[in-house]
C-alpha cells in the first residue's frame, strides 16, 4: 500500500506544470479541456474575452491561484443566506412544529453553529489543491462513484433554487396586489439569477458584495414599522424532545448542504493563505445572517396573528404577503423595499447555478469540455416549470426538503473528513492531481457508498418525515442527521483499508 508519505511531492509535480508563463489557449489544453471546443466559435471567444468563466471541474493551476481578496468569501456566503428563504426556514419551527419564540431561537443557534462548520472548514480546500468540492470527492468516492453524490447534490441545489424561486414570485406578486402572477414573478427572479451566475467566478463574487446591502435597508425599515409587534407573543406549549430534534434536523439540513460547494468558490486563492482566516471568514459568513434572519423569521410569524394586516397578508403561508404587510405603512416606498427583497433570492440562486454546472460534469465526466456557463441555461429549464408547478405547496416543500437533505450532506461530510484525517493523515500532498480524472488510479469508491448504504440501516428508522417515521424517531423525534455523521464515519473506515489493500492511495 502507498502512504501518503510516499507520495507526498505528487502536488508538486503536477502543478509546476501550469507555472510556466501561458496563453490562455495553452491553459486550456493542458487541463484537458480542448481549446478546440471553445474557439470554434466566435461568440465563445466574445464570452471569454469580456471575462466570463469557462472552466470547469478541471483543477485550478498555481498560475491562477492568485486572488488575495478573502473577504470576499464572507460576503459570498453573507449575501447567500441573507434573504427571505433565511426567514421562512426560521418560521417553520412555530409554523410546523409548535415550539415558542425561545425554543425556536436556541435551536436555530446550536445547530447552526454546529452544523456550519463543516461547510466553513471545506471551504480551506479549495486553495491547498485547486480542485472544485465534488471533483476533490473524488480521491473519496472514485470516478464513477461519485456520481450518486453528485445526483443528490444537484436535488439539493435545484431544490434550494425552486424553493427560492417561489418566495421571490410570491414577493414581487404581493406587491402588484395579484396583477402580476406568480409564475411571471418566479421567471424574473430566474432570468436575473442566470445572468449572474452566467458569467461566472469574478462576477458572482463582485454581486454578493453588494447584493446583501439593500436587504439590510429592507429589514431595518421592517423592524422599524413593525418592531413594537414582535413584542406580542402568544402563550405555547412547552417544547417536546421530538419537536427540537426534528426542527434541529431541518436546521441543519438548511446550512450543512453547502458542503459538497464549499471549495467551488475557493479554488483560485493562493496557498499561501492561513486556513484559519478563510474558515473564520466563511463561519461567520453563513452564522450571522442565518441565525439574525432566522430567529426574525420565528419571531414575526408568532406575533402575525395579533396584527390584522399581517395576519391577512400571512394568508395560506404567504411569506412574501407577510413581508408586504410589514412595509405597507411607507406606501410606494414600502413596495419598492419589498421588490428588494424578493430580488435578494438571486444572490443565493446565481452561484448554486454556477455550482450545478460543476456537479453536473462530475455526473457526465465527458462533458467536461462543455463550457460552465451552458449548465447554468440547463438548470434554469429545470428550475423554472418545477417552481411554477409547486408554488402553491411552499411549505411543506421547504419541512419535507430541508429535513431529508441533511443526511446525505452529513453522510457525505463524514466520508470526506475520515478519508482526510484517518487515512491520509491529514496530508494535502497525498492528493496526486495527475489523476483527478482518471478512473483506474482513482479509488474504486466501494468503500465510500458501501458505509452510505451501512449508514442507512441506523439512518431510516431515525427518520421522521411526513411519508414516513422511523420506530426510533418516534420516541426521539429525528435524529437521522446526527447518525448519518457518525455511522458513515464509523463504517468507512474498516471499508477504505479494506479497499486500499487491492489498490493505491490515490
Amino acid at each position: 500500500m502507498q502512504t501518503p508519505s510516499q507520495n507526498k511531492n505528487s502536488v508538486v509535480i503536477d502543478t509546476e506544470k501550469y507555472t510556466r508563463s501561458k496563453t490562455e489557449d495553452e491553459s486550456l489544453s493542458d487541463l484537458g479541456e480542448p481549446k478546440e471546443f471553445y474557439y470554434t466559435r466566435s461568440l465563445t471567444k466574445r464570452l471569454l474575452r469580456w471575462g466570463v468563466e469557462a472552466r470547469g471541474i478541471a483543477p485550478a493551476p498555481l498560475c491562477e491561484r492568485t486572488d488575495t481578496q478573502f473577504h470576499k468569501l464572507f460576503f459570498l456566503w453573507f449575501s447567500m443566506n441573507f434573504n427571505i428563504l433565511s426567514f421562512s426556514a426560521g418560521s417553520l419551527g412555530p409554523v410546523i412544529f409548535g415550539l415558542g419564540l425561545r425554543d425556536s431561537c436556541l435551536v436555530i443557534l446550536f445547530f447552526n453553529l454546529l452544523a456550519s462548520a463543516l461547510p466553513a472548514y471545506l471551504t480551506t480546500w479549495g486553495p491547498k489543491i485547486g480542485l472544485r468540492q465534488m471533483c476533490q470527492a473524488r480521491y473519496s468516492f472514485g470516478y464513477y462513484g461519485i456520481i450518486l453524490p453528485s445526483i443528490l447534490n444537484m436535488a439539493s441545489m435545484m431544490g434550494f433554487c425552486i424553493l427560492n424561486c417561489i418566495l421571490g414570485g410570491q414577493t414581487l406578486s404581493s406587491v402588484s396586489n395579484g396583477n402580476l402572477s406568480w409564475s411571471v414573478g418566479i421567471v424574473i427572479i430566474s432570468v436575473i439569477s442566470l445572468l449572474v451566475s452566467f458569467c461566472g467566478y469574478r462576477v458572482l463574487n463582485w454581486y454578493e458584495r453588494i447584493a446583501w446591502i439593500p436587504v439590510l435597508v429592507v429589514y431595518v425599515v421592517a423592524l422599524g414599522l413593525g418592531g413594537k409587534h414582535l413584542s406580542n407573543q402568544p402563550p405555547t406549549e412547552p417544547a417536546s424532545a421530538p419537536a427540537i430534534l426534528s426542527f434541529a434536523s431541518v436546521i441543519a439540513g438548511f446550512v450543512i448542504t453547502f458542503s459538497p460547494l464549499s471549495s467551488d468558490f475557493t479554488t483560485y486563492y493562493v496557498p499561501s493563505v492561513s486556513p484559519w482566516k478563510l474558515f473564520c471568514y466563511s463561519y461567520l459568513g453563513f452564522n450571522i445572517p442565518i441565525i439574525t434572519i432566522q430567529c426574525l423569521g420565528a419571531a414575526v410569524v408568532l406575533a402575525a396573528p395579533s396584527v390584522p394586516a399581517w395576519n391577512e397578508g400571512y394568508e395560506n403561508g404567504n411569506v412574501g404577503g407577510l413581508l408586504e404587510a410589514m412595509l405597507h405603512p411607507v406606501g410606494g416606498f414600502g413596495k419598492f423595499l419589498t421588490v428588494l427583497m424578493a430580488l435578494s433570492v438571486t444572490a443565493n440562486v446565481s452561484p448554486t447555478l454556477y455550482s450545478f454546472g460543476l456537479s453536473f460534469q462530475i455526473f457526465m465526466p465527458f462533458l467536461v469540455v462543455v463550457p460552465r456557463y451552458l449548465f447554468s441555461l440547463l438548470a434554469i429549464a429545470i428550475i423554472i416549470p418545477l417552481s411554477i408547478v409547486g408554488q402553491h405547496k411552499f411549505y411543506d416543500t421547504l419541512t419535507n426538503f430541508l429535513g431529508l437533505i441533511g443526511y446525505w450532506a452529513s453522510a457525505f461530510g463524514a466520508i470526506i473528513l475520515m478519508e482526510h484525517f484517518v487515512i491520509r493523515r491529514g496530508d494535502f500532498s497525498s492528493y496526486d492531481l495527475r489523476y483527478w480524472n482518471n478512473p483506474r488510479k482513482l479509488p474504486t469508491g466501494l468503500a465510500a457508498l458501501g458505509a452510505c448504504a451501512l449508514a442507512c440501516g441506523l439512518i431510516v428508522p431515525s427518520m421522521d418525515q411526513v411519508w414516513f417515521v422511523g420506530p426510533i424517531a418516534k420516541k426521539t423525534g429525528d435524529i437521522g442527521f446526527e447518525l448519518a455523521f457518525f455511522a458513515t464515519a464509523l463504517f468507512y473506515i474498516p471499508l477504505r483499508y479494506i479497499e486500499l489493500k487491492y489498490k493505491s492511495l490515490v
